[in-house]
């Protein structure tokens, strides 16, 4: 359902809730207390993803007390991905703010964050430089981030963290799903949006427990090679595949040119270990290239022209009055 309302109000406030009902009142109070020091126009969506300990029931009270609050109950949890693309494609903003429900990120940082966006960022990420975590966390984070970085060329230190503001027409051009929203800035980097990092605030956990464990690492892993192939390969996945596949053939073909040399020499080499390796590198690389080459003829039959560019702007000459548009006179005779 393509909902996508156009902007009517200066900022927007998306929170994805999963089990978190110990926090949502202090969240909005201090939510409140923030936005409307600020003097705009907003509207806080709150995302319930199936939450199960109440959640739900509180949320409904705050938009009955609160007319700037509105709810949207996902049927079961869908996960952090999915809740974000509701909140999306429901927001009435100019600017839109996500944050988490555990109380973990300061509202008193959506300033800086607007601030940011007003400079001329489309979109500008958290940075819990310091960060009030077990080590069991920020270990594995400290790492997955490094990788990300290094592989899709964003200077960024912290892709994990969820406060992140954005301008509207950046939004409308991400599709959030799976795990993608840990690599929304990655999306939009990709897209030639302007992406910058904030230094924000990072407050103990209070209430509840964290959502994620160790195992997210490795899915965060699969979703960047994901990102990868959808973004700096979305047009040419035969390089994508291509490069390993052309490694792998070079490696396995040399080793059966050595075996072959060796076979003329007059040694033996049907049971030696390294001729399996090397059929078995040769055919993995003709399957890479094939793979690569079935995803170039899928992109020339699906890829539409308007997914492979992101117009910021256009200008045109004003049009002609009837006068001007006219011939000169010694050219109509």
């Amino acid at each position: 359902m393509e909902l996508r309302p156009q902007p009517s109000l200066d900022l927007s406030v998306v929170v994805p809730v999963f089990d978190e009902a110990e926090s949502l009142e202090t969240l909005h109070r201090e939510l409140r207390a923030v936005l409307d020091g600020m003097g705009r126009s907003f509207e806080l969506l709150f995302v319930n993803d199936g939450s199960r300990d109440g959640s739900d029931a509180r949320l409904d009270a705050l938009a009955a007390a609160d007319p700037r609050v509105r709810v949207v109950h996902l049927r079961r949890n869908f996960g952090k991905s999915s809740a974000l693309a509701a909140g999306f494609d429901r927001v009435r903003g100019r600017f839109v703010i996500t944050l988490d429900a555990d109380l973990q990120d300061d509202p008193a940082m959506i300033p800086d964050f607007i601030v940011g966006l007003e400079q001329g960022a489309d979109l500008v990420s958290g940075w819990k430089k310091t960060r009030h975590d077990p080590i069991t966390k920020t270990l594995p984070s400290r790492l997955f981030n490094a990788v990300v970085r290094r592989s899709s060329g964003i200077p960024l230190h912290d892709f994990n963290c969820g406060f992140k503001a954005y301008r509207v027409e950046c939004l409308r051009e991400l599709e959030v799903y799976g795990g993608l929203h840990r690599y929304l800035p990655v999306l939009a980097g990709a897209r030639g949006f302007r992406v910058r990092e904030l230094v924000v605030t990072h407050r103990p956990r209070v209430h509840g427990r964290s959502k994620y464990g160790f195992g997210r690492f490795f899915a965060g892993l699969f979703d960047l090679l994901t990102v990868l192939l959808a973004t700096r390969f979305r047009t040419r996945p035969l390089h994508f595949f291509g490069v390993p596949g052309l490694l792998l053939g070079i490696l396995g073909v040399g080793i059966l040119v050595y075996l072959t040399v060796l076979w003329f020499m007059g040694e033996a080499i049907g049971t030696r270990p390294l001729l399996t390796l090397g059929v078995l590198l040769t055919i993995t690389s003709a399957q890479f290239i094939g793979m690569g080459l079935l995803g170039e003829l899928l992109v020339r039959s699906t890829v539409e022209s308007r997914e492979v560019y992101s117009v910021a702007r256009e200008v045109e000459s004003p049009p002609l009055a009837d006068d001007e548009s006219a011939p000169p006179e010694e050219m109509r005779a």
